[in-house]
């Protein structure tokens, strides 16, 4: 949108939401698929601990893979879109090359994430690609975007051959970490058209402030000088906040004053409270944060850890947006060097990377940032400087829109 597109976000309904709305110049728009009670895929509800599919989930599957469909076809009828982006390759991917058979044209779009319809006039491809004008296009192209279990549900017997099936529709493949990359190429996809692409962080909002340190300490019972080391995600096993629980206690021991506090929600965290309970005046588990109250948390903290991993099913995160958060924050991360992890963390710069699973490795890791605030903090502060030359949403959103233009000039 900042560069000239127009922004559709086509997205799933739930309880509370509107039919519409628009945010920033951004249109959103919702599609029903079932009735409210049974809308249950999406936004973190599908999958129980990120490692099956819920029963509500796959009855109500086919019903959201019809809808979306219609969905798609309705907005190419409203409009001429020059692509469609659909994130997660399953199910949006296998919708939107369904609705795509029907035609259309004219201006970005991106289907279940985000679309982008073009401003008008020629755009001037980066050189070596063919030029052309996007509108001789009879239908719009196709982009699909990866995620992270998408790519572990694309890869199950039943469902890798609508996956592939969708990707032979598509020109273009994006996703957040080499690794998520390289499964779905494995299914039939070209290495040459694909693109590795980390998220990206609003560096404005999530920014280092020291007046607003207290806020979630006096909240939380925590005291201004104690160190304070932060978790944020989704309480699911490809998380690794089970490797954290087990690392924990030698780590409490040598640090005395240590504040520990593990923000989310999930199927896991239950089991999460039981592990850490004999610490529970230094572990603070407040569940689900608010949007608007997570840049002053990050504020309140010293360092920022997350033990991803890959779980029992081959799930993985492709790159943790908990990640960037805490960089552009200024907070020094210890994390696994596993899937898109590296492409923002570097090693020894930005924070430490350690094997996952490896409950150890990772007290070494944090014991040693919490004993030397100097390097904490340089790192911190490089972090920081990474987020805001490499990581901002504008320059995503430039890549992201270097591979829509490769699309477009790809033949029909």
């Amino acid at each position: 949108m900042r560069q000239g597109d127009r922004v559709t976000v086509l997205v799933p309904h739930a309880a509370g939401l509107p039919p519409g709305w628009e945010a920033g110049g951004v249109e959103v728009v919702t599609f029903r698929y079932a009735p409210e009670a049974a809308e249950v895929l999406g936004y973190g509800r599908s999958l129980a601990a990120d490692m099956r599919v819920r029963g509500g989930a796959a009855a109500v599957a086919p019903l959201y893979a019809v809808a979306a469909q219609r969905a798609v076809a309705r907005q190419l009828r409203r409009r001429r879109f020059d692509l469609v982006h659909a994130h997660w390759i399953v199910p949006n991917g296998v919708a939107a090359a369904a609705a795509l058979r029907g035609g259309g044209g004219g201006r970005f779009r991106d289907e279940s994430g985000r679309h982008s319809p073009r401003d008008e006039g020629e755009r001037h491809p980066p050189p070596g690609r063919p030029s052309g004008p996007p509108h001789a296009r009879t239908r719009p192209a196709m982009a699909i975007g990866l995620h992270g279990s998408d790519v572990f549900l694309a890869e199950r017997r039943g469902v890798r051959r609508l996956a592939r099936w969708a990707l032979g529709r598509a020109g273009v493949l994006t996703g957040s970490s080499p690794e998520l990359v390289e499964r779905v190429c494995a299914l039939g996809f070209s290495a040459a058209r694909s693109r590795v692409i980390p998220y990206g962080v609003d560096t404005a909002r999530f920014s280092p402030d020291r007046e607003r340190r207290r806020l979630w300490r006096v909240r939380l019972g925590i005291g201004d000088d104690a160190p304070l080391l932060l978790g944020v995600g989704r309480m699911a096993a490809k998380k690794g906040f089970g490797v954290l629980a087990a690392a924990l206690p030698p780590l409490l021991g040598a640090l005395p004053g240590l504040h520990v506090v593990l923000a989310g929600d999930g199927d896991l965290l239950p089991e999460l409270a039981a592990a850490t309970e004999p610490w529970r005046a230094r572990v603070h588990l407040p569940g689900a944060v608010l949007r608007d109250t997570l840049p002053d948390l990050y504020r309140a903290a010293d360092l920022f850890v997350l033990p991803a991993m890959h779980d029992e099913q081959g799930n993985v995160d492709g790159l943790p947006n908990v990640i960037l958060e805490a960089m552009a924050s200024g907070l020094p991360v210890v994390a696994s060097g596993i899937s898109g992890i590296p492409l923002a963390v570097e090693q020894g710069a930005s924070g430490l990377l350690v094997p996952e699973r490896d409950a150890a490795a990772l007290g070494a890791a944090l014991l040693r940032l919490l004993e030397d605030s100097q390097e904490a903090r340089r790192m911190g502060e490089r972090g920081r400087r990474k987020a805001e030359s490499e990581l901002t949403w504008d320059l995503i959103a430039a890549r992201h829109r270097e591979a829509y233009e490769m699309a477009l000039a790809l033949p029909e």
